[in-house]
């Protein structure tokens, strides 16, 4: 199974004409099949970038999607885009701005595929290694509202349990058309470290612990039984939305869960400032896995010294060997189309600089 030691989270910044594109669609004014040509030439351009940074692993940026979990809300009756419970980001000079979050109020049913005309289009674009990402159950459990979805589903595991059937069945279709690299974005994991955050989950009825063990479990259950040629990968962050976040705490908390329980083959991890804590939960990841370190911002414009870098991957390598790290950004550059607070041509010179630490670390891909 291949390592990939230069790697990209999923999501980039929508270009300014995909999304004045995309308004005018909503407005009548551009017809669906202009609208696609806009759409597949922003995809080429991000393809383009990608490849010229140097990456191992290429996304179409998730230009497609509303935010990183629209794929799921989009293709499937039974999600009210906006009535969810609100989560509130924030940065560290204590700016402050409230999301609020796609609910469950229908029983689930297909729409669309979620994640298909991504991954055909993506995989004529480029010979590089192309990536589909979908959203964890544990993610899609915060979709549950007890007194908004119990009408449609009485208990958060009956609706978790359709949630797990859907995306396996994304999953087999990815996989029946080539797909061979998977991410499951999971960033409620890392919510689970931040004390807030979990009252919040008390006060709607669920313990933390308990459902951090459910959704391991569910998490597994998407990912089971499929072809060993086929990487999946759990992304974990504390949250990304205009280059705010809302979480902090290290690993710790959740590693022996995480790391030891889910069979996941990839670990993108964030590690870009002291809110993710330090490597030392790293010990619970098993000998056969691989772990990329999120060690450059997706939120800050300012550049990494590429010294710094390679002296933060050494020192992760004290416990998890070096072949099996890898390097990527902390995040995707943009979680909603809004994106968070780069120019693209700082975007760029990031993902240019993963790629070329990455080569001189480890060497150019094969």
């Amino acid at each position: 199974m291949p390592t990939y030691h230069s790697d990209v989270v999923g999501s980039l910044l929508r270009p300014r004409s995909l999304l004045d594109a995309r308004a005018r669609l909503a407005r009548g004014e551009l017809s669906p099949a202009a609208f696609k040509a806009i759409e597949d030439q922003a995809v080429d351009d991000v393809v383009a970038l990608q490849t010229q940074a140097g990456l191992d692993v290429v996304t179409d940026g998730e230009l497609r999607r509303y935010a990183f979990f629209g794929h799921l809300v989009d293709a499937l009756e039974g999600f009210d885009r906006h009535s969810g419970w609100s989560i509130t980001f924030h940065d560290e000079a204590g700016a402050q701005e409230a999301l609020q979050r796609p609910v469950v109020v229908g029983k689930l049913k297909w729409k669309r595929q979620m994640s298909v005309e991504e991954f055909t289009y993506l995989r004529g674009r480029t010979t590089r290694a192309v990536k589909v990402t979908l959203v964890s159950a544990q993610q899609a459990a915060a979709y549950y509202d007890p007194d908004k979805s119990r009408a449609a589903y009485a208990t958060r595991d009956a609706y978790l349990a359709d949630l797990v059937d859907f995306t396996r069945a994304e999953i087999a279709e990815l996989i029946r058309l080539g797909c061979e690299y998977i991410q499951i974005d999971a960033p409620q994991y890392a919510a689970l470290l931040d004390e807030t955050i979990r009252e919040g989950y008390r006060q709607r009825g669920a313990d933390p612990d308990a459902l951090l063990e459910a959704c391991v479990d569910l998490d597994n259950a998407i990912i089971a039984g499929q072809p060993g040629h086929v990487t999946f990968g759990i992304h974990l962050c504390r949250g990304n939305y205009r280059s705010m976040f809302y979480a902090s705490g290290g690993y710790d908390r959740i590693a022996k869960q995480i790391f030891g329980r889910s069979n996941f083959h990839r670990f993108l991890l964030e590690y870009d400032d002291a809110r993710s804590g330090t490597f030392e939960p790293l010990r619970h990841v098993g000998d056969d896995r691989v772990v990329v370190l999120g060690l450059v911002s997706s939120k800050k414009a300012a550049l990494e010294s590429p010294d710094a870098l390679k002296a933060r991957i050494a020192e992760a390598a004290k416990i998890v060997p070096l072949e099996r790290l890898a390097l990527s950004s902390q995040c995707g550059f943009a979680s909603t189309h809004e994106g968070n607070r780069l120019t693209e041509d700082e975007e760029r010179r990031k993902l240019e600089l993963v790629a070329a630490t990455a080569h001189e670390v480890w060497g150019r891909a094969s």
